[in-house]
């Protein structure tokens, strides 16, 4: 894998949309089949792009939302880190679309985030699956020795 560039637009507020673009042989790669768009637990034992969002700046209560390449995604609550994880059913569901050329799988995702409290930090990852089933591990940053996408180190402020 080369890169992975992540662009978030929120062109209408509480509104994410997400673009996630894998530069990669993607040859190399183990891409989940496309499925029907449905939430689906575990996406992160194979290649899925991820997004964290705290609720509040004083809060350590966050989300989760997993997309995969298949078109299916999971979407969770936090009261804190690692604690208390519970599904959401989010206004609409997350709509997933995915765009495969060559050498870059781009992953395209919107999420309706309007009814629900979000604010000021994120973080942006990845879960890279190669042709032999090793997992690999993209985030902005790695604020521990393994990679730990739910530590509140590793998001930024917008």
């Amino acid at each position: 894998m080369r890169a992975l560039d992540v662009q978030l637009e929120e062109p209408v507020r509480g509104t994410f949309v997400l673009r996630y673009a894998l530069h990669a042989n993607l040859s190399r790669l183990r891409i989940p089949a496309t499925r029907r768009p449905r939430h689906t637990d575990e996406l992160w034992k194979h290649t899925c792009f991820e997004m964290f969002v705290r609720k509040s700046p004083d809060s350590p209560a966050y989300y989760e939302l997993n997309a995969s390449p298949s078109t299916e995604w999971a979407f969770y609550t936090f009261d804190d880190y690692h604690q208390n994880r519970e599904p959401v059913n989010p206004p609409l569901p997350p709509r997933v679309r995915l765009t495969r050329e060559s050498d870059r799988l781009c992953l395209d995702v919107r999420l309706e985030m309007r009814d629900l409290p979000h604010a000021g930090r994120i973080a942006f990852s990845a879960v890279v699956e190669d042709d032999a089933g090793d997992l690999s591990y993209w985030a902005l940053k790695h604020v521990s020795p393994k990679p730990d996408f739910h530590h509140p180190g590793s998001s930024i402020t917008l």
